[in-house]
């Protein structure tokens, strides 16, 4: 589980990736391949998941995971719970490569939740770091060690890597050892720690920065 600006407003990723089209090192075609409106997959633990983008009809679900994450650890540094419309703005923002995803499955009673979720992001406002992105990756507590944050961080490599980017930068508060694992798991590197630079639940919060060249 990663952290992310809660109410940033992202281009797309036509508009992000094309203004460094003809600069040396950037990406090789300005338009970025849509990603699959669906995919279904089965976790080790034999459970159905399938990753699709995400609708408002997903904000309270999603909210729910997040404000968890907000109110009871460091995943996340925001310290703000979103509402249901804040979510909604949250997703009605993305589009393309930065479109979020959701993990869903079936509950007991035959009706589909969401269970996590995820996004790419713009690394940084200035067009010269436009080959970047950053990642955030949420899972419901209630799912967690199922490999569902593998398969949506999969599909952000893939996407990524499909959209022409450069490099994936994770920021990850640094006891998280599930979420460095799981970036690990996919090809991060550990490239630094920024110490101290949060406070939240009574500590000091040290950040890991790890990076993905793809």
């Amino acid at each position: 589980m990663t952290f992310g600006s809660a109410h940033r407003t992202v281009p797309s990723a036509r508009t992000h990736i094309s203004s460094l089209s003809n600069e040396p090192g950037a990406a090789a075609s300005s338009e970025y391949r849509r990603r699959p409106m669906s995919q279904a997959a089965t976790t080790p633990h034999g459970q159905s998941i399938e990753i699709r983008l995400a609708t408002r009809g997903d904000a309270a679900d999603m909210a729910s995971i997040y404000n968890h994450e907000v109110q009871n650890f460091t995943t996340t540094l925001d310290m703000i719970p979103r509402t249901q419309a804040d979510q909604q703005a949250w997703i009605a923002a993305r589009s393309g490569a930065f479109s979020a995803i959701v993990a869903t499955t079936v509950d007991d009673d035959g009706e589909e939740i969401v269970v996590g979720f995820a996004s790419l992001s713009p690394f940084r406002d200035r067009p010269a770091y436009s080959p970047t992105v950053e990642n955030s990756v949420y899972v419901s507590r209630s799912h967690g060690g199922r490999g569902i944050g593998r398969q949506l961080m999969d599909n952000l490599v893939t996407t990524a890597r499909d959209s022409g980017f450069h490099s994936m930068i994770a920021r990850i508060e640094q006891s998280g050892e599930a979420s460095l694992a799981l970036h690990r798991s996919v090809g991060f590197e550990l490239i630094g720690v920024e110490h101290e630079v949060g406070r939240k639940l009574g500590r000091w919060l040290n950040v890991a920065i790890m990076q993905l060249m793809l």
